[in-house]
């Protein structure tokens, strides 16, 4: 036989990765290994309005030598869809450009583009091809009688129903619809999630359907072949080439569909009578066939109906993925094909030629960067050590200085100042960290409050020679206040070099199984169960078993479904949001570097990059977060201010001060910064911190890294004594010298790969990055046998040199660079000091800065309490918006409660409430509603808050008197009519406190297990008091409201969990085996019991579970809610 011809060459120059979001159903990565294996010569990736996802494959580029063409489809409001490929550098910037202009001209998600927008446009660089109309463009819905049957795509529609349907599509835009058929993703950044309502959708099929038909009638009437009616008019070819002349291609796009050949002959026929060049193309959204049923379902989740609805929305097969060539050169003309491999060799750049400046306009006319630099920490140490700087100081400020200047990084430590700078001078208060942070540089430009003389920082962690990768510096702002400094760099360098970065939604189990089952057609009651048996804790393996558990049969062939595409959706994206606070600034506007779009919130703009795509290609990144601590830090200052007199900072808060450090060696930290949560707490009295570097460990020890690394019990054991101290080496002393010869930071480990392994400064950072990425894309593997044989030629034993890489590897889930620490450790301390100082200010402080942490207000009340400080209940004649502070005859502080914490009652109604009163006091509760002016829903959750006691006593008493109140018109002024006191039974204690729960969440009456507590000893269940007095491995049951349920990434499925009562707190182990048994007592139980064994180590006590009980309708009816994390 002979041998088969050899496969022709092919570029693929029409492909959707999965950021066209809800279309591609493949991944970059996935993309680019098929294209490789089949022998493309490139692959454009071309999503949908979007660069989102460039960099990813950028990357797989690399990774697999494959060529990629940048490039975005495009689908005009009033014209025809098309794309363009990226020939050279104008032409990224003129993308750039174009996607900014459509996304900006929408709301988030969407995009809008006109035929007038491209033509007024600067196209250099960029190349177009006409596509066809899309099938899922024409039909997102079914014609009217369901299915595939009845008007298919090629159906004959008459001339008076093309020009009622056109004139209806007119009708349509001028309604204010962009267009009578939008694309799929226009509506995504609404529909993610929730999808579309189907009744407006079908609307949007019958105009889309009998449109197209009106547009292609006139291209029928000429040529001579009858045409399927995706082929795009000769007018629009025409139009497309005069703006792209030489520079336009018609997309021949075949999928094996009955009309094959009459679409090859009439876009041969128009590429004769437009001149315009035919080009092969697959309209690629999957790497394979089998990803078929992927890519329907999410054109279901799109469009919001069920797949069996979706009709002509879904392809009639699967050849929209990466074909064989062979099976190419079987469908395709060879001058199509071969035309392809000519666009590719045209298109050269890449995402490597972008070039990025930084703002320069912040230095004075006449001074250099490096010179103001310079001027700027000279002020600033003259400032921090009035007597002088000392040598270390001098020499590590010199040393920094240098190395800005040789890698040209002045103007970003200058634009770090200035934000820096704009809120000292609002009295926001700020704290910067990270390695470059926490500088000498960085100390002197008031960036930090952390001393370097405190601290040994790897100033090459962040900035070294190796690498032409900017700084990364995080400064922390009040979170309430954040927006002002926003706004201020917005207005600094405007919307056109500034933006937010981006961060990517994904899926995870239950919003794929919430979207996937709505696509299968479960009913909503049925994906209420389902998304109620997702625990928060629940990975991809665990589905299969919830959804038994919720009744459903996983063998069931709808259920295997729906597992099936719930597995290959994870970790999809679903949409773009904005970064927690990470600014892109740049010295030349912002849109011809990377698409800039509409973020959700009003005054906001985000690129579309996320972090990881900016560290890809070295882009800056100034961190603006918000800490909800400083908030409560400055609020706490202030009230020391008004009420005691004092001006304190972060930094002149008396420093390592004894009481202090013994409050958190009993772990008396609840509500404090970053040691309270439960692993904290348990640390402590082991830990038991004596001095500030004792808490830069504290904050860094109990994290996933030095876990997992099982770097913890040895470091506790060489700190108690239990173990000899040792070293390796002496060089290796010096590393490790102030944590006892075991790694804790990342920093050590950079270190430790420098000195025992010969890493120079740049490789130990591309360590920490791969240590950063190893657990989602792997990455570490190739450090492993240069780090073994690096300390082997050093003379390190083998089995220290494995101890050390699989410590590495903990690094890589998380551990925490001391630097971050150290700049955290600093706020520890401070709110630690006026936890223990004083008690009062920090509760009113940290109430008034909620949500944030761990607690509740109700844990937070409780412990104040426990304390010795009396707290008072909000009381319309006393209570302000927020709490405050009212000073006793013994000149100790109380709290009162403020509006903040009762449900239902706005700022706006307390502002008012506050404001009469300031005018005069109140005389009884009709006099309150008069001044005040409160409607019928705000005197009535007064008076179910207990607000109103003063004026009209109890809670029953308060209903009546606001159901008599009322707002009489000014003529009836005086004329009301004096009731006679009606005698009223007052409420109960258990109503009081159910009551106080409803509006507030805690009651100061009290607790609602003192209620209970007869029938809690019947069933001999122990209070928290009684729990602590017994000995370690007493067996023991309690019961308790459930607070916090916990389950780390780090515990080995471990879920702990606090319960409370009248008496104190209980910490529960609850071991996997158990929590999976007893799963649904574990998550739905209010009133939760536990038979277990007490152990107790070190001062830390724990109850090991052994069997769970729900009790919860021993307090039936109560609304009291737990705070749940993973």
């Amino acid at each position: 036989m002979p041998n088969p011809p050899p496969a022709p060459g092919y570029a693929e120059l029409h492909c959707l990765s999965n950021f066209s979001f809800q279309r591609g159903a493949s991944t970059a990565k996935e993309l680019f290994e098929r294209a490789r294996r089949l022998g493309y010569r490139a692959l454009a990736i071309t999503d949908e309005c979007t660069l989102a996802g460039i960099v990813r494959a950028y990357e797989a580029s690399r990774e697999l030598e494959l060529p990629l063409i940048v490039g975005a489809e495009f689908n005009l409001v009033d014209g025809p869809r098309f794309v363009l490929l990226v020939e050279d550098a104008d032409g990224y910037a003129n993308l750039c450009r174009l996607i900014t202009h459509a996304r900006r001209a929408a709301e988030k998600g969407e995009y809008r583009l006109t035929r007038e927008d491209l033509a007024a446009h600067p196209r250099a660089g960029l190349l177009a091809l006409l596509l066809p109309d899309s099938r899922q463009h024409r039909f997102p819905l079914p014609l009217e009688g369901g299915g595939q049957g009845g008007g298919g795509p090629d159906r004959e529609v008459g001339a008076e129903e093309s020009a009622a349907s056109t004139r209806k599509s007119d009708a349509t835009r001028q309604r204010g619809h962009p267009h009578p058929n939008p694309p799929p993703s226009r509506g995504r950044g609404k529909s993610t999630g929730q999808g579309m309502k189907p009744a407006s959708t079908s609307a949007t099929a019958a105009d889309a359907t009998t449109t197209t038909a009106a547009r292609t009638s006139t291209s029928r009437s000429s040529s001579s072949v009858s045409t399927p009616a995706d082929i795009p008019t000769r007018a629009d070819a025409e139009w497309l080439h005069s703006l792209f002349p030489q520079r336009c291609w018609l997309a021949l796009e075949l999928h094996r569909g009955p009309h094959d050949a009459e679409t090859t002959a009439a876009m041969r026929e128009l590429s004769v009578q437009a001149a315009i060049p035919l080009v092969a193309c697959g309209d690629v959204h999957m790497h394979v066939r089998r990803r078929k049923a992927l890519q329907d379902t999410l054109v279901a989740i799109r469009l919001g109906v069920p797949v069996a609805a979706a009709g002509y929305a879904l392809w009639p097969n699967g050849e929209r993925h990466l074909r064989r060539r062979e099976d190419l050169a079987r469908q395709y003309p060879a001058d199509a094909l071969a035309e392809s491999e000519r666009i590719a060799a045209r298109c050269r750049f890449s995402l490597a030629d972008l070039r990025y400046e930084y703002p320069r306009e912040l230095v004075p006319q006449g001074l250099g960067a490096e010179a103001h630099l310079r001027e700027l920490t000279e002020q600033g140490l003259r400032w921090r050590f009035p007597l002088g700087a000392t040598a270390k100081v001098r020499a590590q400020v010199e040393h920094e200085l240098a190395l800005i200047a040789e890698l040209g990084y002045e103007s970003y430590f200058l634009t770090v100042h200035d934000i820096v700078r704009y809120a000292r001078t609002q009295s926001i208060l700020c704290q910067g960290r990270g390695s470059a942070a926490n500088s000498a540089v960085c100390y002197a430009l008031g960036i930090t409050e952390v001393d370097p003389a405190r601290m040994s920082m790897l100033f090459e962690r962040f900035i070294s020679k190796e690498r032409n990768e900017p700084p990364d510096i995080d400064v922390d702002f009040e979170h309430e206040r954040r927006e002002e400094v926003i706004q201020y760099i917005y207005r600094k360098y405007g919307r056109q070099r500034a933006a937010l970065a981006a961060t990517v939604i994904c899926y995870r189990p239950r919003s794929a199984v919430r979207d996937v089952g709505k696509a299968l057609g479960l009913s909503l009651d049925q994906l209420d169960q389902v998304t109620r048996a997702l625990g928060w804790w629940d990975e991809a393996a665990d589905i299969g078993q919830r959804l038994r558990e919720a009744g459903f049969d996983p063998e069931s062939a709808l259920i295997r479904r729906l597992l099936a595409l719930s597995r290959e959706l994870l970790d999809f994206p679903r949409h773009l949001s904005q970064h927690v606070g990470g600014f892109v600034i740049s010295e030349h506007p912002l849109h011809e570097l990377v698409p800039v779009e509409n973020a959700a919130m009003p005054d906001r703009t985000v690129i579309q990059w996320d972090k990881d795509d900016l560290d890809t290609l070295g882009l800056l990144k100034v961190d603006c977060l918000a800490l909800g601590m400083l908030t409560c830090l400055h609020r706490a200052f202030d009230l020391l201010h008004a009420h005691r007199g004092l001006h304190l900072t972060p930094a002149t808060v008396p420093p390592e001060d004894a009481e202090t450090y013994a409050m958190i060696q009993r772990a008396d930290t609840l509500g404090v910064f970053q040691i309270e949560s439960r692993a904290q707490m348990a640390m402590l009295p082991r830990l038991k911190p004596a001095n500030y570097y004792d808490l830069v460990i504290e904050v860094a020890i109990v994290r996933p890294g030095p876990i997992q690394g099982k770097m913890v019990h040895p470091y506790l054991r060489r700190r108690q004594g239990l173990e000899p101290v040792t070293y390796p080496s002496e060089a290796l002393r010096e590393v490790f010298g102030r944590t006892l010869g075991v790694p804790i930071f990342q920093e050590q480990v950079m270190q430790l790969a420098i000195v025992a392994a010969g890493f120079t400064p740049g490789e130990a950072d591309h360590l920490r990055r791969s240590m950063a990425a190893w657990k989602r894309r792997g990455g570490l593997e190739h450090f492993e046998a240069r780090i073994l044989d690096g300390m082997r030629e050093r003379g390190y034993a083998g089995e220290f040199a494995a101890q050390v890489f699989e410590q590495i590897k903990g690094f890589g889930s998380y551990g925490f660079p001391e630097s971050h620490a150290a700049s955290f450790a600093l706020l520890v301390y401070v709110s630690c000091w006026l936890k223990c100082h004083e008690p009062a200010v920090f509760a009113c402080a940290l109430l008034n800065s909620l949500p944030m942490g761990f607690y509740q207000p109700s844990q937070i009340i409780q412990d104040l309490q426990r304390h010795g400080v009396q707290v008072r209940p909000v009381d319309v004649t006393h209570s302000a918006w927020h709490c405050t502070l009212e000073t006793e005859a013994s000149d100790s502080l109380a709290l009162r409660l403020g509006y903040c914490l009762l449900q239902g009652i706005s700022a706006d109604a307390a502002g008012r409430i506050v404001a009469a009163r300031i005018e005069r006091p109140y005389t009884d509760v009709q006099d309150l509603v008069d001044r005040a002016a409160l409607n019928r829903f705000e005197r009535t959750r007064l008076a179910e808050g207990g607000a109103l006691r003063t004026l009209a006593g109890h809670r029953h008493r308060a209903h009546w008197a606001v159901a008599g109140a009322e707002s009489l018109p000014a003529v009836l002024d005086g004329s009301a009519i004096p009731e006679q006191r009606v005698p009223l039974r007052p409420p109960t204690t258990a109503e009081n406190v159910f009551g106080d729960y409803a509006r507030y969440g805690f009651s100061l009456e009290r607790h609602p297990l003192a209620l209970v507590r007869a029938s809690l000893r019947e069933r001999r269940a122990l209070s928290a008091q009684q729990l602590g007095e017994l000995a370690d491995g007493s067996t023991a049951r309690t019961a308790g409201l459930v607070t916090v349920r916990q389950r780390p990434g780090t515990a080995s499925g471990v879920t702990f969990v606090t319960l409370e009562d009248e008496t104190g707190v209980v910490n529960l182990v609850i071991w996997l085996a158990l929590a999976q048994r007893q799963r649904r007592v574990l998550i739905e139980s209010t009133l939760l019991a536990v038979d277990g064994e007490l152990q107790v180590a070190d001062g830390v006590r724990h109850l090991v579970a052994r069997r769970l009980h729900d009790w919860s309708g021993l307090l039936e009816g109560l609304d009291a809610r737990s705070r749940d994390f993973h």
